[in-house]
């Protein structure tokens, strides 16, 4: 039967559809089937209000598989770690706030930062690598492993690559989990250092983690 003579007849012709909108929307999808994020909602809205402004949104580099050594039960993950240094590391220092706030954009767990700011004794104005810091070694079950995830995100390397980064970068990190372990001598931080030395003169002072993770490195943590 007809419909009611009084509601306006629209046809596709008639509907505006705004250029841009398509592409827009594919690549929210694609951003979103990458980063899964446990609060749709929420990150939408991050998601749109960085790109409205331009800024670096809270999105994976692609689809993260759960590894064995991972800690899954803090919500933290080697590629989150990775979106958030993208879009905090540039800064160098960043306000606690606008970490608290990338932190809740990516849904992370609440007691989590508080967590690692306590640890971390911060407020004010961050140094972001040693937050970062710290926050890698919540995704490792040992400072070896969180000195391997520090390099895989910090590096400039393509992905597969060495993934080196600079022994300067490499001993400030490594100085700074160690001492906030508190159970890491400086003898036993300086015998990693000395071991080291004979790579880092070959690689123009660079270190990757296979130089620390081979069996004749000293033990790098307390545990």
């Amino acid at each position: 039967m007809p419909g009611n003579p009084d509601e306006p007849f629209y046809c596709n012709q008639q509907i505006n559809i705004p250029p841009q909108l398509p592409d827009i929307l594919k690549q929210f999808t694609k951003a979103a089937i990458r980063t899964q994020p446990s609060d749709v909602l929420s990150w939408s809205s991050a998601y749109f209000k960085a790109m409205s402004k331009g800024e670096t949104p809270p999105v994976k580099e692609r689809l993260e598989m759960p590894v064995a050594t991972q800690k899954t039960d803090t919500g933290l993950t080697p590629g989150l770690l990775r979106v958030l240094n993208k879009q905090l590391g540039p800064k160098k220092t960043a306000p606690l706030r606008q970490i608290e706030e990338k932190w809740t954009d990516l849904a992370l767990p609440k007691e989590q930062f508080d967590d690692l700011v306590r640890i971390g004794s911060f407020g004010g104005d961050v140094e972001w690598n040693k937050f970062f810091a710290l926050a890698c070694s919540a995704v490792a079950d040992n400072i070896t492993q969180a000195m391997k995830t520090v390099c895989e995100i910090l590096t400039a390397e393509p992905e597969g690559g060495s993934a080196k980064i600079p022994f300067p970068l490499f001993k400030d990190i490594y100085t700074y989990l160690a001492q906030i372990d508190g159970e890491i001598s400086q003898s036993q931080i300086n015998e990693v250092f000395s071991f080291l030395q004979y790579d880092i003169e070959k690689q123009e002072n660079y270190v990757m983690p296979r130089n620390f993770l081979s069996p004749e490195c000293p033990k790098m943590g307390s545990t």
